[in-house]
């Protein structure tokens, strides 16, 4: 049977990059190094007593692997001690993790926030999925504290935001908005992917639940889906816990290996992007075709004090303007050889797309231009390769396109 490798004892005391490699590890009577794929449906018993006390509740172990999983368990706990959460539960993907956080809390007539500036599909989620079920919703200018605070009602029960949000990189302050939603009897909720769990701790700063799209930076490399919660253990006991196992948004074990492999070099990746990420945004905002170029390492980003206090580095994202609109831009894009055309984000490979037609198309032209999502628009998702050869690579897009 698999047991806590015993140097996981001493997690609590590891820094970082040494919990990405060893925290939550399992071991088996087998001494393997990596950590094992336990690619299975389900499990056996000693004896039917044995079963019905795994079912009650009253023996630890696992029952069915829609419900809890040895790899899947160790992906949890890693991502709980990067953390710094009191529990984290893992999903296929990273909206099933926002949907799933969301409405295992929320009831009828219950009424929430949320910031306006966020990817597509959570928008949805506020919009047409919360009103379906007699949720209330009120949607706010996310980097305007008093927008958060005049929009508090008695009903107020989540605030939830994106930070920074994809793909404008407005950002919230995490701190601010939590005091008014505690003053209230309200939780916050997080969506962090942009950030990183590298970059930006939510739960630190007074978030009650955070939610990452493992798809993106924590696999890092394009080969699978997943996600994952982080929040108190009273917010998986009371709300969370039946509500996963009853709709079954699970992580297959092969993805949560995969992700477990993805996490031993996040730190590694993340920096090598911010670093290559701050060089192209210096780049992009001396040429000539280039608008306005939004970075959250650069001081003319607008929220430039907030990203100080609550982020440790600015990010692998930059998002920028091309002069002449969605001709030029696409104009551009096509020209690029190197930098890939994609809506995924947090990849080794750097990777662009057109927000307005993509990630954010189902948004009404009006909805799109009150969030700054122009026909202009890009965003760069800055990989692993040489900064050089991506600047010029976009050197020969701005030929292209001039």
């Amino acid at each position: 049977m698999a047991q806590r490798d015993k140097v996981s004892n001493f997690s609590q005391q590891w820094a970082p990059e040494t919990i990405l490699v060893h925290g939550g590890q399992l071991r088996t009577e087998f001494g393997e190094t990596a950590e094992a794929l336990f690619l299975t449906q389900s499990y056996v018993y000693d004896s039917a007593e044995q079963a019905e006390a795994r079912f009650a509740g009253n023996e630890p172990g696992f029952i069915y692997t829609r419900f809890s999983n040895p790899t899947v368990a160790m992906f949890e706990e890693r991502m709980r001690l990067l953390e710094g959460a009191e529990a984290a539960r893992a999903t296929a993907t990273g909206m099933a993790a926002v949907t799933a956080a969301l409405l295992c809390y929320l009831r009828t007539g219950d009424h929430i926030i949320a910031a306006r500036a966020m990817f597509g599909s959570c928008r949805y989620i506020v919009d047409e999925l919360c009103p379906r079920f007699g949720i209330e919703t009120t949607l706010v200018d996310g980097s305007d504290i008093e927008q958060w605070r005049k929009a508090l009602r008695p009903n107020t029960k989540a605030l939830f935001f994106e930070t920074p949000a994809n793909p404008t990189l407005e950002v919230v302050d995490i701190a601010a908005v939590s005091a008014l939603a505690h003053d209230v009897g309200a939780l916050v909720f997080v969506d962090n992917v942009f950030a990183s769990p590298i970059l930006q701790k939510p739960l630190a700063l007074g978030a009650d639940v955070v939610m990452y799209s493992a798809t993106k930076h924590i696999d890092g490399q394009g080969r699978c889906l997943g996600g994952v919660v982080l929040c108190s253990e009273k917010f998986l006991k009371d709300y969370l816990h039946t509500f996963l196992r009853q709709t079954g948004p699970s992580l297959s074990p092969f993805n949560a290996w995969v992700l477990l492999k993805g996490l031993e070099t996040l730190s590694l990746r993340v920096k090598a992007q911010c670093a290559t990420a701050a060089k192209i945004a210096d780049w992009l905002a001396e040429q000539s075709l280039v608008e306005r170029v939004r970075y959250c390492g650069r001081p003319d980003h607008p929220q430039a004090d907030i990203i100080r206090r609550q982020m440790s580095g600015g990010g692998q994202v930059v998002t920028f303007e091309i002069a002449g609109g969605k001709e030029r831009a696409f104009r551009f894009v096509n020209a690029l050889k190197l930098i890939r055309i994609s809506n995924n984000l947090g990849d080794a490979k750097s990777l662009i797309t057109h927000p307005a037609t993509t990630t954010h198309q189902r948004l009404s032209p009006e909805a799109r231009a009150e969030l700054g999502i122009t026909d202009s628009m890009l965003r760069l998702s800055v990989g692993l390769e040489a900064a050089e050869d991506l600047i010029a690579d976009l050197e020969a897009g701005l030929a292209a396109a001039a």
